[in-house]
């Protein structure tokens, strides 16, 4: 099995940007579809993005397409989520999560501890 951890949240102000990354150990990265998921307080845990195996096919929720990214590096073992324009309302603990199967990557398999996501207003 795969061991995710993440890095790079913090403190940002609304309309910043932030770099989240996620470095996978323990079994073939390659091996895995990657995620993204997030957890405002009070609320559910939600998808937030997918990358394919190779990175070819790349998936989003509708409220972040155009503001966030997400890619890979096989070579790395990482996964990276680049957002920008952020608003306050994307404040929430974000997850990395890993599934070796693309029809779960709403229902992963894996998960990392969550790094958290504060903007500012």
């Amino acid at each position: 099995q795969v061991q995710l951890v993440e890095s790079g949240g913090g403190l940002v102000q609304a309309g910043g940007s932030l770099r989240l990354s996620c470095a996978a150990s323990g079994d073939t990265f390659s091996t895995y579809v990657m995620g993204w998921f997030r957890q405002a307080p009070g609320k559910e845990r939600e998808f937030v993005a997918a990358i394919s195996w190779r990175g070819g096919s790349t998936y989003y929720v509708d409220f972040v397409k155009g503001r966030f990214t997400i890619s890979r590096d096989n070579a790395k073992n990482t996964v990276v989520l680049q957002m920008n324009s952020l608003k306050p309302e994307d404040t929430a603990v974000y997850y990395c999560a890993a599934t070796r199967r693309i029809e779960k990557r709403k229902d992963p398999d894996y998960w990392g501890q969550g790094t958290q996501v504060t903007v500012s207003s």
